[in-house]
């Protein structure tokens, strides 16, 4: 378990093994020493934990595994999927799966869709700077009109087998109005994700696989510092990066069309997530 937390992911391997009938060897990696604590207070009161797990204080992308782990279970997903580092955190701790290894979650996919909103969007711009308008937001979205179909934006898959390993991702989209849209102002755009966990198991924040009573995770606002007047029967364009560096990762996005705003968050300057 990569990421262990304060445990429900171990707990629920064991769980998983006692159902499945199979004998089990967990190592609960983490890196946060306060969690840490409460992992060790677990253990310390039940038998079992302390027979079948390994605590580890480590960062999974660091740690040396003593032997190849057959599954790698996490929980690192966002409100975008990919946007508390998943990728990166995963591709540095597959190492020690087996060749055979699985990994909970197999993927995940995150879509987007124009929408309409003052509320957040006065919401944004009520701090009267830039970095507020650059950046994303989970947001529970209601009184929202949106203004065309979501689309998939990334995906990534794991455990990553390619070669040369590359999590940065750039996508142009074009979004069909809908049906009957009459002329709106575009205020940014809302992101979901879905996540294949195994098999046919999946957890979903896209309207269309959303899992029943999901209050984990809710949707992200991307904004856009200038609202955009989009014509009746007129379609929006995007362009959205996903960009990595040595010390950060951000995303950037901007509108292409009706008209062509700036790209926001350039090079990450106003909100980014450090590696």
């Amino acid at each position: 378990v990569v990421g262990a937390g304060r445990g429900p992911l171990v707990s629920a391997s064991l769980r998983a093994a006692t159902k499945a009938k199979r004998p089990i060897k967990v190592y609960a990696v983490e890196k946060n020493p306060n969690a840490l604590v409460t992992l060790q207070n677990i253990m310390s009161g039940s038998e079992r934990w302390q027979k079948e797990v390994t605590l580890v204080h480590a960062d999974m992308r660091f740690w040396e595994a003593p032997e190849p782990a057959d599954i790698m279970v996490s929980e690192l997903l966002g409100s975008f999927g990919d946007n508390e580092l998943s990728p990166e955190c995963l591709d540095g701790a597959q190492r020690f799966l087996a060749p055979d290894g699985i990994s909970i979650p197999q993927n995940y996919i995150s879509y987007l869709q124009p929408m309409t909103c003052s509320k957040l969007h006065h919401d944004c711009k009520a701090y009267a700077d830039l970095q507020h308008l650059e950046t994303a937001y989970v947001v529970k979205v209601h009184n929202v009109s949106m203004l065309a179909e979501p689309q998939e934006v990334f995906t990534f898959v794991h455990p990553n087998r390619d070669t040369n390993i590359d999590n940065t991702r750039t996508l142009k989209m074009s979004f069909d109005p809908l049906p009957d849209m009459p002329s709106a102002t575009c205020h940014g755009f809302v992101g979901y994700f879905d996540s294949k966990l195994y098999g046919d198991v999946h957890i979903s924040t896209y309207p269309p696989t959303q899992t029943p009573g999901m209050f984990s995770w809710f949707p992200i606002y991307f904004p856009l510092k200038d609202p955009i007047h989009v014509p009746a029967g007129r379609k929006v364009e995007c362009q959205m990066w996903r960009c990595v560096s040595s010390s950060k990762v951000w995303y950037e996005w901007a509108v292409t069309s009706p008209v062509v705003s700036h790209i926001h968050n350039l090079n990450g300057r106003s909100s980014w997530v450090g590696l």
